[in-house]
């Protein structure tokens, strides 16, 4: 196992308000977010059937999720602007909420609209 996986599995271990740390310092530091995509954003729901939108800080966390049932799509880069802009406007009015890190064996860290922007603007003006 090389240091990079090494670092990836350490980052899968994490709690999730600590992969949800993480995934906002790597998005402000690398301004963009990854999202799942196959002639629309991939989507997901709750337990208790919340539709959300799964994003994470990174091209390799997501592809874990392609095997996972969504086989048809791939990987791709949002850029974090157009993410806070655009986005999670759309997403907002739709009634769907972000989705920090999911993965095969976690359904991640959902946050408010209204904390992930706060979160994010703070990061971004901290660095």
């Amino acid at each position: 196992m090389n240091q990079y996986d090494k670092e990836v599995e350490a980052i899968l271990a994490l709690s999730g308000p600590k992969r949800y740390d993480y995934f906002i310092k790597t998005v402000a530091e690398h301004e963009e977010v990854w999202g799942l995509y196959n002639d629309g954003w991939a989507l997901a729901g709750t337990d208790d059937g919340i539709e959300v939108f799964p994003v994470w800080p990174q091209k390799v966390y997501a592809e874990m999720c392609i095997e996972k049932g969504w086989d048809d799509n791939q990987a791709k880069a949002i850029n974090l602007f157009e993410f806070i802009e655009d986005l999670i406007p759309e997403l907002q009015e739709d009634g769907i909420l972000p989705c920090i890190f999911f993965l095969p064996s976690d359904k991640g860290v959902i946050p408010t609209v209204d904390q992930l922007l706060e979160d994010l603007k703070t990061e971004l003006q901290r660095i």
